[in-house]
């Protein structure tokens, strides 16, 4: 059966397949209390979220607080969030879109501003290694939202960008795919509000999993 739209469907992870937006802010928050830093409010720390981590931490800090907390922020917040992370969980549904996704001949492929060695724990421990066919990390090219993961995604996978889709709930993940010349599907249950996805333009917005895999299987 001849695809309607897309044929390379690409994914962020942290609050689009996997529940850890909740524990990336506590993380956030916790890092710059150890370091007796200005405790960035909830918005701020979920802004924040989808950057590569050492930009973020430079972002949610701002232009006052001297440089020399980035690394150190970047140390205490990895510090936080590796005692949780093995806590998080899929979001209920995500199992079984990727699967039918999977079956039904989708290249699937996830754009993540986590580190490598994290995202590589992430997949294995939510049983996913097998599952996409090619993923890029923020330590491995330009962070979100240039370009350049789609780009070399669509590269090593022979694909279009035109016939490719970015979902994610961020807006940096919208401006990704808009940098690309890709289409853009928002989720609403991520760390950014939905007036802001809004704003993005994306194709379509799904309030949970189990409406963005509905919306897929009948529009994709």
């Amino acid at each position: 059966m001849a695809r309607k739209q897309f044929d390379l469907i690409v994914f962020d992870w942290d609050g689009t397949l996997m529940d850890s937006t909740a524990t990336i802010v506590k993380s956030i928050q916790a890092a710059a209390r150890d370091l007796g830093l200005p405790i960035p409010s909830r918005e701020a720390a979920a802004h924040v979220i989808g950057l590569g981590l050492a930009e973020a931490m430079q972002v949610v800090l701002g232009p006052e607080v001297d440089p020399k907390y980035h690394p150190r922020m970047v140390e205490r917040y990895r510090y936080h969030y590796l005692t949780k992370d093995h806590e998080l969980t899929l979001f209920d549904g995500v199992p079984e879109m990727l699967q039918d996704l999977s079956q039904l001949g989708y290249f699937l492929a996830v754009a993540t501003g986590k580190s490598r060695v994290g995202l590589n724990r992430a997949l294995n421990a939510a049983g996913l290694l097998a599952t996409f066919d090619a993923t890029r990390c923020a330590d491995e090219t330009f962070s979100k939202p240039h370009p350049a993961m789609l780009q070399e995604l669509t590269r090593e996978l022979g694909q279009d960008l035109k016939r490719t889709v970015m979902i994610g709930d961020t807006t940096h993940d919208l401006m990704m795919a808009q940098n690309a010349g890709a289409a853009g599907i928002a989720v609403e249950y991520g760390a950014h509000p939905v007036d802001q996805l809004a704003a993005c333009g994306p194709l379509f917005s799904a309030k949970d999993v189990p409406e963005l895999h509905r919306w897929l299987g009948e529009h994709a």
